[in-house]
């Protein structure tokens, strides 16, 4: 597999967790949401907000919108999960776009973070792109473990990657108008 298709498959990855966390968490009350927690952030929305804020930032990075740093700063938190959902969807969605209009040349193309105060960092889209799913997936992870201590069970948030998974996904796919064929390809031969 090349790396375009990878990340690709990555963005989409992204997509159905959240869309997995956020049916879950559906079922947990506006205070239950707001509820202090142990984790790096004191809530649930916290840190659901935390992870649309910096999916916002990289996101539009890649797709070179100017003055991140005024918009990182003028962030407003979602207040309650549907809002917060939409808006983490559209995000997703400019993700997936994004990696899918993405070519071996656009994995090296440079992307300029404004970080405030005149300083612009420079790393290459596939770098930029690993390290927001890594932080996705950190702090999904943290939501994850938060969820624990509330009566809805955390989802399965891990098959998605591997195509031989499929039978887990039938129903997220559906819901999200995705192929498995068209996102992963020919499926192998069972090792059977």
């Amino acid at each position: 597999m090349d790396l375009v298709n990878h990340l690709r498959i990555h963005a989409r990855a992204n997509r159905l967790a959240n869309h997995r966390l956020h049916a879950a968490m559906a079922l947990l009350t506006r205070a239950e949401l707001h509820a202090p927690r142990t984790s790096f952030f004191p809530s649930l929305i916290a840190t659901l907000n935390h992870i649309l804020a910096v999916d916002l930032y990289y996101v539009g990075a890649l797709h070179g919108e100017p003055d991140l740093a005024v918009h990182w700063e003028r962030f407003v938190p979602a207040d309650d999960l549907p809002a917060l959902a939409e808006r983490q969807r559209l995000s997703d969605e400019r993700l997936i776009a994004f990696c899918d209009a993405l070519d071996a040349g656009g994995c090296d193309r440079v992307v300029a973070m404004d970080r405030g105060e005149g300083r612009v960092q420079r790393d290459r889209a596939a770098h930029v792109l690993a390290h927001l799913a890594m932080h996705q997936t950190h702090h999904r992870g943290q939501v994850h473990t938060m969820l624990a201590g509330t009566a809805v069970a955390p989802p399965q948030l891990d098959e998605f990657l591997m195509p031989s998974d499929a039978h887990f996904r039938v129903a997220d796919m559906v819901a999200l108008g995705w192929d498995e064929r068209e996102v992963f390809g020919p499926a192998l031969p069972s090792a059977d």
